[in-house]
């Protein structure tokens, strides 16, 4: 799996920014498969920062009903939150 696929997004919200600004934690969507090591290798590679840490969790996707009879389902997908080492930032925000 390449780094790319690895790490899909970055995960934008109020509480992720406030991670990132006082603990310099990032937040990232990722593939469901990939475990800590090969996240903390694709951050690495992409972004030039060592990382000192990473903690995953997987969601499970939500029955949503559609504007038919039909109900749909959201995909389940996988956060991880990056924790960096001291020293090193990276401009997301």
């Amino acid at each position: 799996m390449s780094h790319y696929q690895t790490i899909q997004s970055v995960v934008l919200t109020e509480r992720s920014n406030a991670l990132a600004e006082k603990s310099n934690k990032f937040t990232f969507k990722v593939a469901p498969s990939a475990n800590k090591v090969e996240i903390a290798k694709a951050v690495k590679a992409l972004f030039g920062v060592e990382v000192a840490a990473v903690n995953t969790m997987n969601y499970a996707g939500k029955a949503k009903r559609q504007r038919t009879a039909a109900a749909g389902y959201r995909s389940d997908w996988k956060k991880a939150v990056v924790t960096l080492k001291p020293g090193q930032t990276l401009n997301l925000i």
